[in-house]
């Protein structure tokens, strides 16, 4: 199964591909898709384009999207939820189910401890998935939220053995 990550941004959209298989993890791609100033309807088609295009080059069978968290600046909050509505937008027009996570339940996940620092992140990215070279850091938060989508998958289909 490939599962792409998407860590929402309105200037970098980070994404990331993983393939897995049982307790396997392997990388298989990574970017960011940029969208310069300007008005916001052009830079959220530009998101929407490319993330259309990955989706479409790739062909993922599963998403996952990093929520927002609320900062003090309510501008700037409001216009990364319409480019996290464009992460999950795009996804959804494919046809994939779509995961959600919290900043601290990727980093939970990928590190161990909820408050990691993004060093710490891509440390453990890097030994998760050997020989990944991150197009950035975005690329690479968008990978750890993949490999929390992955982990959480393994745990249902786990708890879902052990039922029957």
């Amino acid at each position: 199964m490939k599962i792409i990550g998407i860590d929402p941004g309105l200037r970098n959209m980070g994404w990331g591909i993983i393939s897995v298989d049982g307790p396997r993890l392997r990388h298989v791609a990574n970017g960011i898709i940029h969208s310069d100033g300007g008005d916001l309807g052009p830079r959220l088609a530009v998101l929407y384009r490319g993330l259309c295009a990955v989706i479409s080059l790739h062909a993922p069978q599963a998403a996952a999207v990093e929520q927002t968290f609320v900062n003090k600046d309510a501008v700037g909050t409001l216009k990364l939820g319409q480019a996290r509505g464009i992460a999950l937008l795009a996804p959804a027009e494919a046809g994939l189910e779509i995961g959600e996570y919290a900043p601290n339940a990727v980093k939970k996940s990928v590190v161990g401890v909820g408050h990691a620092a993004k060093e710490q992140i891509q440390h453990m990215v890097r030994f998760m998935l050997p020989g990944v070279e991150f197009e950035g850091p975005d690329a690479a938060d968008a990978l750890a939220v993949a490999i929390c989508h992955a982990h959480h998958l393994q745990g249902r289909a786990l708890r879902i053995k052990i039922k029957a």
